[in-house]
């Protein structure tokens, strides 16, 4: 049994792209690729629940493993896209915390819902009075 494994990872490293599939220059990177991605479908959720901390923490994070990515021999582009998507993502979000939270977007936002809500209610008292006039 020993043999056949021993033949099988032979196999296995003598070809270039098995082995890269193989090892861990890839599987790390692929199975980091969570986080970026649901870092970029937060990008289109409503700014309020964006944590600022935890933005800067996972900034630095990415900003700290492409470094990582570019140092380790051989370079890991894989490692390195990941990373990149990531920071770029989260530095998206950090922008949409701090334009929600410090620069007025949350009053616009609210102005925006007031505004709409007295629609609303001028909608709804204009069909009240239609249907006590019975012309609706």
């Amino acid at each position: 049994m020993a043999a056949a494994i021993k033949a099988l990872n032979a196999k296995i490293r003598s070809n270039p792209a098995l082995d890269y599939f193989c090892s861990t220059h890839f599987w790390g990177p692929a199975s980091n690729f969570g986080i970026p991605l649901a870092a970029v479908m937060d990008t289109q959720k409503d700014p309020e629940i964006i944590s600022g901390r935890m933005t800067a923490a996972l900034t630095c994070y990415s900003a700290v493993f492409m470094r990582y990515a570019m140092a380790v021999q051989p370079r890991n582009w894989l490692l390195f896209g990941c990373h990149f998507v990531n920071c770029s993502a989260q530095a998206t979000q950090g922008y949409r915390f701090l334009n929600y939270w410090n620069f007025g977007g949350r009053e616009k936002v609210l102005e925006a819902q007031a505004k709409s809500g007295v629609q609303q209610a001028k909608d709804a008292t204009v069909d009240a009075a239609q249907k006590v006039l019975g012309q609706k």
